[in-house]
C-alpha cells in the first residue's frame, strides 16, 4: 500500500472528530480565503463555521482551485 493510500485509509471523517463542533481555527479561515482566491470564487468566511464544516469546505475549495 502506498503512503497516499495509507493516509486516505486513516483519515477520519470530520463528522467523527471529537473537536469537530469547536469553532474553526484561524489557520482554517486563512486557508479558505487563499483557496477561494485561487479558485477565483469570492468567499465570505462566516465566523460561525465549525472545525468540521471548515474542513469539508476546504476539501471542496481545493477541488475547485485545482489543488491536490
Amino acid at each position: 500500500m502506498s503512503t497516499k493510500e495509507t493516509a486516505a485509509n486513516i483519515k477520519k471523517d470530520p463528522d467523527d472528530w471529537v473537536s469537530g463542533d469547536e469553532p474553526m481555527t484561524d489557520a482554517q479561515a486563512s486557508y479558505l480565503q487563499t483557496l477561494s482566491e485561487q479558485a477565483h470564487q469570492p468567499f465570505t468566511i462566516g465566523k460561525d463555521l465549525t472545525k468540521a464544516e471548515a474542513s469539508k469546505l476546504i476539501e471542496e475549495m481545493r477541488k475547485r482551485a485545482g489543488v491536490e
